[in-house]
């Protein structure tokens, strides 16, 4: 369903004159930062993976990457048979995307908001309306589908996010901490949002920091660290692999943050089935 191989993507540096930033970072090579130097992973259809890595591991550059609004340096990315690059358009009639910076128009309604964005997706009028009223049935909108945005709260417009996202049916759906500041019923609505798209047989991507939604829900997990993809295989397979009990020791353990060695003893033992 998405062949991800080899991918890198590099960004200029800016430094200022007598200024080291992130020192032995090895990232940085010259001038130029690799966000990502060497990520491959395969995902089936119908599935939810959890995206892991620490802040600036190069989780958000992936899934800009994926959702086509970022061009790889190096590497490829194939779903359902189409180059994430040459047919970027064919791509993006496939993909939805949500990430912390998904614009809303505040002097809209959500209901006025889907509306405008299944109009530009071609989505046939009949066919948009069915799918509006599923969406704001599906994600508990009904209370304020014909509210200006500018005056709800920062859950229901997640959720009004989450909506445009999805409003074209996508087969890959990509979320970027979705649950990130959320009360625990706006984050449980959402949980189940995500679960029921695998129903349908899309298949999730979504980062979170929360180790209790990737052993929730996720059927497998990619691990980035420093750019690199460390693990991909499910929750059990993580865990055998660091030879830890619990998921939160287990990534630190592959990631080697907080123990330096850490790593390197995992590194020194037999990779087990998942591991890359």
């Amino acid at each position: 369903m998405l062949e991800v191989k080899s991918l890198g993507k590099t960004f200029p540096l800016k430094r200022r004159k007598g200024k080291n930033t992130a020192a032995g970072d090895p990232r940085e090579h010259g001038m130029l930062f690799h966000a990502l130097r060497n990520v491959s992973f395969n995902l089936r259809r119908g599935e939810i993976v959890g995206l892991l890595g620490a802040n600036g591991a190069g989780k958000t550059t992936l899934m800009r990457i994926l959702a086509t609004s970022l061009q790889p340096t190096s590497g490829r990315v194939s779903l359902l048979g189409f180059d994430i690059v040459k047919d970027a358009g064919e791509v993006r009639q496939r993909v939805g995307f949500l990430s912390g910076g998904t614009g809303l128009y505040n002097r809209l309604s959500p209901h006025e908001l889907l509306q405008f964005y299944g109009e530009l997706y071609g989505i046939p009028r009949g066919r948009l309306r069915s799918r509006i009223e599923s969406l704001v049935e599906e994600l508990g909108m009904g209370g304020f589908a014909h509210r200006p945005i500018d005056g709800l709260s920062a859950g229901m417009k997640q959720r009004v996010s989450i909506a445009r996202s999805l409003v074209h049916s996508p087969e890959l759906v990509i979320f970027d901490e979705p649950t990130t500041g959320l009360d625990v019923p706006t984050a449980q609505i959402i949980l189940n949002h995500i679960e029921s798209c695998r129903n349908e047989g899309k298949t999730v991507i979504f980062s979170t920091h929360h180790m209790h939604e990737i052993e929730k829900l996720c059927d497998e997990v990619v691990l980035i660290h420093e750019g690199v993809s460390r693990f991909q295989g499910t929750v059990a397979q993580m865990k055998s692999r660091a030879n830890c009990v619990h998921l939160d020791d287990a990534y630190l353990a592959l990631t080697g943050e907080g123990n330096p060695s850490a790593l390197d003893r995992v590194e020194s033992r037999p990779r087990k089935v998942g591991a890359l």
